[in-house]
This record gives C-alpha cells, sequence and structure tokens, in this order.
C-alpha cells in the first residue's frame, strides 16, 4: 500500500531515527522510524500496522482510487451534513470606527427589518427538511445594536426547529461592547451557544486600530465585559494583525491574564492577518481560505499560534478546510435580505444569488465551484487544507473569482511548524 497523495514526511525534531507522517485529509500525525518507513516502502511492514496506518489515511489502496474519492469529497460532506448554518448581517451600523471594516464605504444605519426577518424565517423553513440542526451565526456591523430583533429571530426559529424536532442554537460575532452580563443571560436562554469577540492586540494596539467612534479606546470596556459573562457563555477571542505590530500581541495574553481571564475563561485564541487595510475584507471569517502566499503571513501565524499555545489557550487545529461557498447549506443573509455564498461579497450584486424572499438562483459558476477538480490540485498534498483557495482573494488580485488561488507556497513555509506544535501542544487545539 502506498503513502497517501495527501501525506506530508518530516524529520523528527528530537530523534534521528524516526520521522513524523501528517495526513492533510485526516489531520492524522504519527512518528514512524526510518526502518519502520522503508518496511513500508517495500511492503514488508507488519500487517496490523498497515491497518493502523490505513485507517489514519497516512496509506491507501490505490493513489487513483484517492483521487476518485477526493473529488467526490465535498459532495459526500454535503451530503452529510445536517445543519443550516447562516451568517445573518443584522446591521451595517457599528459604534467603533475600526478602519479595515468590510463595510467601508457601506457602513451606515441599515438594519435587518421585521419584514426582512419574516422571509429570513420562512427562507429557512423551506430548507429545513432533511436536517436537523438551526445554527445562524449573527453578525453585523455591530449585531448587538440590534439585539432586539436577534431575539426576536432566535424565539421563531426556536420555535420553527421545536415543531420540525430540530435543535436550535445560535453563535455571535460582535466588538463586545455591548456584550454586558444582562444581554448574554437573556440571549443564552435563547440559544446563545458562544460569541467571538474581536481584539486586536495589547490595549494601546487594540485602542489605537478599534476606538470608539468618539476616538476613546474600547479596550477595557471589552475586557470588562468578557470577565462579567465568561461564566455564562463560551466566549472566543479573535484579532486582526499587521506586519508591523504581530509581534507585539503577545502582550495581550498579558493583559487578559492581569484581568483573571486564563485559558480556562476563554474558549479559544485565533489571530488574523490584516492584508490591506483598503481592502473590502472580513477577519473572522477568514478561517484558512484568505492566506497568502507573503512570507511574512506565515511567519506572523506560525509565531502567534505558538504564543497562543505556550500559554495554554486553546486554538483551532490543523485540519480540512472547505470554503463556505462549497457548502450548500452555508449562506449568508444581507440586512436587505441579499444572499451571497461569503460575507466578503456582500453587497457585489453580481455574487447575489437570489433573496430570502425569492429564494435561491443557480450560482455555481459566477462562483467557480469545483475549481479545484483538477490534475494538478488533486496531485497537491495541500488540496485537502485549500481546496482552490479563496474565490474572494482571487477577485481581489485578478478581478474574477475564476482559477485557483494556490496556497503551495504557504504552506511549505509553515505546515511543518504547525504540525510540530500541535505535538507540543496536543490538549490546545481544538476541532
Amino acid at each position: 500500500m502506498p503513502l497517501s497523495l495527501y501525506c506530508i514526511q518530516f524529520d523528527h525534531p528530537e530523534s534521528s531515527d524516526q520521522v513524523i507522517l501528517f495526513s492533510t485529509r485526516t489531520a492524522a500525525t504519527v512518528a514512524l522510524t526510518r526502518d519502520a518507513l522503508k518496511d513500508l516502502e517495500r511492503n514488508a511492514l507488519p500487517v496490523e500496522e498497515k491497518e493502523n496506518l490505513a485507517a489514519l489515511g497516512l496509506i491507501v489502496r490505490s493513489t487513483d482510487e484517492e483521487k476518485r474519492e477526493m473529488l467526490a469529497y465535498v459532495d459526500e460532506m454535503n451530503k452529510l451534513n445536517a445543519s443550516i448554518r447562516p451568517v445573518v448581517v443584522m446591521n451595517l451600523d457599528c459604534n467603533l470606527a475600526c478602519a479595515y471594516c468590510f463595510e467601508g464605504t457601506r457602513k451606515g444605519k441599515y438594519y435587518l427589518s421585521e419584514e426582512t426577518s419574516e422571509d429570513l424565517v420562512t427562507f429557512i423553513d423551506k430548507q429545513l427538511p432533511g436536517k436537523n440542526e438551526i445554527c445562524p451565526t449573527f453578525y453585523g456591523g455591530e449585531p448587538l445594536l440590534n439585539a432586539e430583533m436577534i431575539a426576536s429571530i432566535s424565539e421563531r426559529l426556536r420555535s420553527l426547529a421545536d415543531r420540525r424536532g430540530a435543535a436550535y442554537a445560535f453563535t455571535m460575532i460582535t466588538n463586545g461592547t455591548l456584550l454586558t452580563r444582562h444581554t448574554a443571560e437573556r440571549l443564552k436562554c435563547l440559544g446563545l451557544r458562544n460569541v467571538t469577540v474581536t481584539l486586536d492586540g495589547p490595549p494601546e494596539v487594540h485602542d489605537s486600530s478599534r476606538p470608539f467612534k468618539s476616538g476613546s479606546g474600547s479596550f477595557d470596556t471589552i475586557v470588562r465585559n468578557i470577565r462579567d459573562v465568561c461564566d455564562l457563555i463560551e466566549v472566543n477571542i479573535g484579532g486582526n494583525y499587521t506586519r508591523e505590530n504581530y509581534r507585539v500581541f503577545p502582550r495581550l495574553f498579558d493583559a487578559l491574564l492581569n484581568e483573571g481571564l486564563g485559558p480556562r475563561c476563554v474558549s479559544s485564541v485565533e489571530f488574523s492577518p490584516v492584508f490591506n487595510e483598503t481592502t473590502e475584507f472580513v477577519p473572522h471569517f477568514r478561517g484558512g481560505c484568505a492566506s497568502t502566499n507573503e512570507a511574512w503571513i506565515a511567519e506572523a501565524g506560525v509565531f502567534l499560534r505558538q504564543e497562543i499555545l505556550s500559554r495554554g489557550y486553546r486554538t483551532p487545529a490543523m485540519q480540512p478546510a472547505v470554503c463556505m461557498i462549497e457548502w450548500r447549506d452555508r449562506f449568508v443573509v444581507n440586512w436587505d435580505g441579499g444572499l451571497y455564498k461569503c460575507p466578503n461579497l456582500i453587497g457585489r450584486k453580481n455574487y447575489c444569488m437570489g433573496s430570502v424572499k425569492s429564494g435561491i438562483l443557480d450560482y455555481n459558476v459566477i462562483h467557480n465551484l469545483g475549481n479545484w477538480k483538477n490534475e494538478s490540485c488533486l496531485s497537491c498534498c495541500y488540496l485537502p487544507l485549500c481546496f482552490g483557495g479563496c474565490r474572494f482573494m482571487n477577485l481581489t488580485n485578478r478581478g474574477a473569482a475564476e482559477g485557483v488561488d494556490c496556497k503551495k507556497d504557504f504552506f511549505d513555509r509553515c505546515l511543518e511548524a504547525l504540525v510540530l506544535q500541535e505535538m507540543i501542544y496536543p490538549n490546545t487545539v481544538t476541532t
């Protein structure tokens, strides 16, 4: 049995007699002696050991068969998915003045209306057959400026889920300034599962990047609110760094610890780069999709992840990453009811795929679905971590979503370090 196409081999950092095998398809990591690897290559490895490696996806019966399985991977994931996960943009209004905010010139007092909320509930009702969970993420702007509407939508969706024998829960991405204990208690009763709150580094950096519209800093208000609600709901911390400031981000942990917000109080921490402060870019939804091939991005990602893990905070594990565009039941509902496949595409009429009132239009071609279904991508060991990359980055760099946003240079620079981090800190990565 040959090694998987999606198995990567690294030297073991502490033993010259061993190698590390990592599957980008299953995220399995194994340390193997060099003698065992030679036995594997000449098909002399004991059957039980081969079965173990095969179960982990590190060896396969046939690489041609593996390619065929990868071609069907996203379709199979869509068939197995039993959850509807819309991102609902509650408004384009905000009480902060962040330079990189994705709404850009479209900021304003635009709010999701009662009529649109009714259309949203009806739309989700039509999507629900065959599903067992509704789990929206409320977003903005600042969604808590529209907290009453979040409560109203949640009450109706929870009632709908109850009638259909489904579960209901929701998450929220918020700047944290309005996340008081009273608000958290009320929303938890309606299904709030977790929140992601943005802190852009230590106080002086954050306050420069994310001030209130008055110009005063927001850091102290946000940290106080996190401290007040972290025993009620899961709090994830996100942050956005630049080439100039990422090395000071570790001081954020000192500030959090001084406020009593250690690893037990924070569910996970993940920072994302701001590539160009004038671009329409949504840091919170980056995941692994919008990384670039600039060397500093890889360096910063490894550095900050090490700082997170070494302090005992949790951060997402390396695992297969499929863009939300490829998921059938993941979509964005804009404040006006327009439907999009990615938060970065909000307001781009060419990429609007319908509305909650009229339904979904055919979006396959314009969104370049399956752009990774070619021999070059299928033969690439990084395919499961990339799946053709970010359509929005293609749109930004080339003016259209067509083509592949290749991540090979990025993973060449940093994947080995990221895998070794997970071996050193196995209990602080989350799936």
